[in-house]
């Protein structure tokens, strides 16, 4: 369950909560979204991806497993994304940095999980400017997720 909470929040620090311009309010990623509903229906499908997708699978196996595991995920992941993505939700989990430690994540999963999500995100017609500030939040927090490639050419000459 581990590594598949680690890759699936990813998704849920993905989208920044909404700035203010000026004054004026402006309507809430959560909302354009289509509320929690809406976000509960782009998690299912999502993590779905995400599991039968060869290059990240192994690290969804054991919770895709479990269906207890597997429901209890999604709904954190709801949750996270409700709350950053300016909803009412309260998430309690761990951070990006935490979350990840010690998976072996490297780039090309995170790339592999970013165009998982694309094609959600596609699918459920979600606006282009919208996926933009979805994929460069996710962006900036490839640094605590994506884990450094081991040299093992100088590890074995030591």
């Amino acid at each position: 369950m581990r590594r598949a909470l680690g890759l699936g929040l990813a998704l849920l620090m993905m989208a920044s909560v909404p700035a203010m311009a000026k004054g004026k309010k402006k309507e809430t990623l959560y909302k354009r979204l289509g509320g929690k509903k809406a976000i509960t229906a782009v998690v299912d499908d999502f993590v779905g991806r995400c599991a039968k997708d060869d290059r990240i699978s192994s690290f969804f196996a054991a919770t895709a497993a479990d269906q207890k595991r597997m429901d209890k995920f999604k709904q954190k992941l709801v949750v996270q994304i409700c709350q950053v993505t300016g909803g009412p939700c309260k998430y309690k989990g761990k951070t990006m940095k935490v979350a990840h430690a010690g998976m072996g994540i490297q780039s090309e999963h995170f790339d592999a999980l970013v165009e998982d999500l694309k094609a959600t995100l596609t699918q459920f017609k979600v606006a282009e400017k919208d996926q933009n500030t979805i994929f460069k939040t996710l962006g900036k927090m490839k640094k605590d997720i994506v884990q450094p490639a081991r040299n093992t050419a100088s590890e074995g000459a030591k």
